[in-house]
């Protein structure tokens, strides 16, 4: 994981967080999984078009790079998106966690998921919140899982079926 590195999010990462999901949703319809995205491109649906850009302008976005390329990317949002139930504390939500297809095996998700964790600290928290698909073999849940978050509720988008989960950090 040391040759990973981070920097702040800008307004031009649109285009390479679509790359990013255009991969996965690519990668996910050639294993039949189209449960979680279906098999568009974000990139040829206009309504992900512009939520995509509201990612690359979010403020707390992170972009993990290897080698200078763009690896992965996640935010670190104060508070979970409107379908998500609060909490009573403060938190860091994980409003996203992506990885590019290129960099399969080398860590990035857990690197991103290990700054979340740094991230709640310096902002003097202790519960560190993600949510993810809960459908098809729930492999997602078992990822998040793998990686020290505890399931905690579930919720529906539709027929999109979704897993909150949760960490808690010392200070």
């Amino acid at each position: 994981m040391n040759d990973i590195r981070l920097r702040p999010g800008r307004p031009g990462d649109d285009a390479l967080l679509l790359d990013m999901f255009d991969g996965a949703v690519a990668w996910l319809t050639e294993r039949g999984r189209t449960g979680q995205w279906g098999s568009v491109p974000f990139s040829q649906d206009p309504k992900r078009v512009e939520r995509v850009r509201g990612m690359a302008a979010h403020p707390h976005l992170v972009v993990a790079e290897i080698d200078g390329v763009a690896a992965g990317a996640s935010i670190f949002a104060d508070h979970p998106p409107a379908h998500i139930p609060p909490v009573s504390e403060p938190e860091v939500y994980i409003d996203l966690l992506i990885t590019s297809r290129a960099f399969t095996g080398r860590a990035v998700g857990a690197h991103l998921l290990a700054e979340a964790r740094e991230e709640t600290r310096r902002r003097g928290r202790s519960l560190v919140r993600v949510d993810c698909w809960a459908g098809g073999d729930g492999e997602l849940v078992r990822y998040y899982r793998g990686q020290g978050f505890t399931p905690t509720e579930t919720f529906r988008v539709g027929d999109w079926v979704g897993q909150v989960l949760e960490d808690r950090v010392a200070p």
